[in-house]
């Protein structure tokens, strides 16, 4: 790695670190690698959210070209929001992409990312089934979110009626991840959900 990327990374490791903001917020990051190349992070889902008392991990690659370039960041936990695909973590944000400017910090990402978990942005979104769920049942998609917190993420609130409808597909056989992305999709549907399960 380039070393003006190593320094920069280095002095922004040790900024979040030590900043009070950062800690306040619940937000940490670690090392995942000696060369400062690759980070987890870690974010605490936003108070009056349904992502709230969930931790989200975070993966985090420094490009040699950083910080012209911005980090690649993806969610690794799974997480039901318009701007994070449910599948592969990839996320929509503007300072991810062509908004990013050298000036920005890891700090500044992290603080982005949990602001994001607060304000979902549906139309410009990274995931169109959560969207669409978003925009026609914004009640369906905070059930949702506030179950995928609980189950992916360690949150302590859930819905007991979609707790049963995962036993019962699980009892079938099914395995616990594709059972609630089917009934996610699918509106919670336990007959479409199956028929979707069955199919793949």
């Amino acid at each position: 790695m380039a070393n003006i990327a190593v320094q920069r990374i280095r002095r922004e490791f040790k900024e979040v670190l030590k900043s009070e903001e950062t800690s306040k917020n619940q937000i940490r990051v670690e090392l995942v690698d000696e060369n400062f190349t690759e980070l987890r992070g870690e974010i605490a889902g936003p108070p009056d959210t349904p992502y709230e008392g969930g931790r989200f991990q975070l993966e985090i690659k420094i490009p040699e070209t950083y910080p012209f370039n911005p980090p690649k960041v993806r969610f690794i936990t799974k997480i039901w929001h318009p701007n994070i695909s449910s599948v592969t973590g990839a996320i929509c944000l503007d300072i991810l992409k062509d908004q990013w400017a050298a000036a920005m910090t890891l700090r500044t990402v992290l603080l982005s990312l949990q602001a994001l978990l607060a304000a979902a942005e549906p139309d410009d979104p990274q995931d169109a089934v959560v969207a669409n769920q978003y925009k026609q049942n914004a009640e369906m998609y905070k059930q949702t979110a506030r179950q995928w917190s609980h189950v992916f993420a360690g949150a302590p609130v859930s819905t007991p009626d979609y707790n049963r409808k995962i036993d019962k597909l699980c009892s079938m056989g099914f395995e616990k991840n594709a059972v609630v992305a089917a009934l996610s999709s699918k509106s919670w549907d336990v007959e479409t959900a199956t028929e979707l399960l069955l199919n793949n």
